[in-house]
């Protein structure tokens, strides 16, 4: 199947882009293109414009403000997985797990999130990291990326707004982190996928759930006994019984996805 039929343009700066989305009564932006180009062709999405900011300066640099690493939307899963930036080594690891090289070379970090499939890899791994996404409208705002999505492929990004940057904080030298999902095969999306950051430096605690509901689903009360606890607290029942009170309408093979998952995130995080 082919797409329908569009219109096209190639904007020269954020802001050109940020007028054409104002002025079309149905626009997407399109970067890699790697979840749009199919949902054009299947035709599941049917814009009247189509914004290519692929080759947008302001969405490809990648600085550091500190304590944190701003990554501009545009900045390809690629070379997340080819770059060294301290205190932000899970950012390549993530990375490099993502479907193929070739998805990688295309696909943005930016997209991913806009795109808010349940199974995505960076929106759970930049939730347990404590990211938040920097937002380009009418009114800029920057909101945590646990609170950006509101269901499956339902954000809280506007019509006439685009995600400029993520600001991904540091872990420190005592930071530890880990990740872990279930594909069928390499390269597909995670039937069940968890993410777990401490640091106890910074005072981070965090657990997430992915792939098995249309928001990310947090772990608070276990991610603050695995950080007073240790790796004691880390047990697979203490696991089983957090996932069980999260989300009681799993069936038994998600429950036990879901705790799997999770205790092998958690193995990355006490690994020596």
């Amino acid at each position: 199947m082919k797409a329908a039929r569009f219109d096209y343009v190639r904007p020269g700066d954020v802001a050109e882009a940020l007028a054409a989305l104002t002025k079309a009564d149905s626009a997407k932006l399109v970067a890699g293109g790697q979840s749009l180009g199919p949902m054009l062709n299947l035709r599941l999405a049917r814009p009247s414009l189509l914004i290519d900011v692929s080759r947008l300066q302001a969405l490809q640099q990648i600085e550091d403000t500190g304590g944190a690493w701003r990554i501009g939307a545009g900045v390809t899963h690629a070379r997340l997985e080819d770059m060294h930036l301290p205190g932000g080594e899970m950012l390549r690891e993530v990375a490099a797990g993502i479907a193929y090289r070739s998805i990688r070379n295309r696909g943005t970090i930016g997209g991913s999130l806009a795109h808010a499939d349940p199974a995505a890899d960076w929106p759970l791994a930049l939730a347990a990291l404590g990211a938040s996404i920097n937002i380009r409208g009418p009114q800029p705002r920057s909101v945590p990326v646990e609170s950006f999505i509101l269901g499956a492929f339902t954000t809280v990004l506007q019509a006439n707004e685009l995600i400029v940057s993520i600001d991904v904080p540091k872990l420190t030298r005592a930071g530890r982190h880990g990740y872990y999902k279930f594909c069928r095969k390499t390269g597909e999306f995670a039937e069940a996928s968890a993410a777990a950051v401490f640091d106890p430096q910074s005072g981070a605690a965090r657990i997430f759930l992915g792939a098995l509901r249309g928001t990310l689903q947090p772990l608070p009360s276990l991610a603050h006994q695995v950080a007073s606890g240790g790796a004691t607290a880390a047990s697979a029942e203490a696991v089983a019984a957090a996932v069980a009170q999260l989300a009681r309408d799993l069936d038994p093979v998600e429950r036990r996805m879901a705790s799997a998952a999770v205790t092998r995130a958690l193995m990355q995080v006490f690994a020596p």
